[in-house]
């Protein structure tokens, strides 16, 4: 019979959450906990996906609903799994890093009570083990990283069924669905500028996000697979690229990067290498986005969500 820890097992009940974090008034991090009366525990803040929600936008939601707080994420931090007391069921729980934005917690219905506790004292607040387990990983990086997301862009049907330049290829139907899909949560990051290579379907990807936010896409023609290894000097292009990269990512906000099949795994190959971090497994399928974080301009974290924007969980 198959255990818990058989990867045959699947866990039927999804949820998401983040260590909630703040600049500690004396220096230093402060991590929200709060107090749920049910359980008589004290933990961070999470809750079980909506139907049709993402772990992403469930995450900021749970923090809202049980915090009062906004919050923009960071790095995501893993996943806990455990049964269900008295039930056939088994749960999953992604986190992320959040950052506190605006809002003032006020008690509801699951919480009466939230606590800034600093980083170094937080592990003898929470209730749980797994709680722990994420601290621990949060605690690794620094709290306050430079968040850059690159998307490779939507669906755009077949190049062969295409008749035209190839440059000019738009989003199929599900591509453009996919677009729109993708503004709740790349706006869950913060995101607030756009960069797209100049193909129309790359372009065609983040426009909706462009539209919400507001702000023009700006064109970066390097982050093209015809540019990004052209000329007679392909390193030199691609070094150029990478350049680019870091130079985009700042405290001024959240940069949004649009590029291709063909860039995408290379470049963020080579960002990994030059800064010493291993990659996750990542397919960088059609619409799927890496979350790469930055400590001034050093790459420390790349986090990988597929084009559900799932981090590899099975949707109930």
């Amino acid at each position: 019979m198959p255990t818990i820890d058989d990867p045959r097992v699947r866990p039927n009940i999804h949820a998401a959450g983040a260590v909630l974090w703040r600049p500690g008034t004396r220096g230093g991090t402060d991590i929200a906990v709060i107090h749920r009366p049910k359980y008589g525990d004290w933990s961070l803040p999470k809750g079980k996906l909506d139907p049709g929600e993402t772990p992403v936008i469930a995450a900021v939601r749970e923090v809202s609903e049980e915090t009062g707080l906004a919050c923009v994420l960071g790095r995501y931090l893993g996943h806990v799994t455990y049964p269900i007391p008295g039930h056939r069921q088994l749960k999953r729980v992604d986190y992320w890093a959040a950052r506190a934005a605006d809002g003032d917690f006020a008690e509801n219905s699951e919480v009466d009570e939230l606590r800034w506790i600093p980083l170094d004292r937080v592990m003898d607040e929470l209730s749980y083990p797994m709680d722990r387990q994420i601290v621990r990983t949060f605690a690794r990086l620094p709290a306050h990283t430079r968040t850059l997301l690159l998307v490779r862009h939507a669906k755009a049907g077949k190049r062969h069924s295409f008749d035209g330049p190839d440059a000019q290829r738009p989003l199929e139907k599900a591509g453009l669905l996919q677009a729109e899909g993708l503004v709740a949560n790349l706006l869950a990051f913060g995101a607030s500028e756009i960069h797209s290579a100049d193909p129309l379907r790359c372009v065609q990807t983040v426009a909706p996000l462009a539209e919400r936010i507001g702000t023009e896409i700006n064109c970066e023609p390097m982050f093209s697979e015809v540019h990004y290894a052209s000329g007679n000097d392909a390193d030199s292009t691609r070094a150029a690229a990478r350049a680019r990269i870091r130079e985009l990512v700042t405290d001024r906000g959240v940069p949004v990067v649009c590029s291709q099949g063909g860039v995408i795994p290379d470049l963020v190959q080579s960002l990994a290498a030059e800064d010493g971090v291993t990659l996750p497994p990542a397919r960088n399928r059609k619409g799927s986005v890496w979350v790469l974080s930055f400590s001034g301009d050093r790459l420390v974290a790349a986090d990988h969500m597929d084009r559900a924007l799932s981090t590899g969980i099975v949707k109930p």
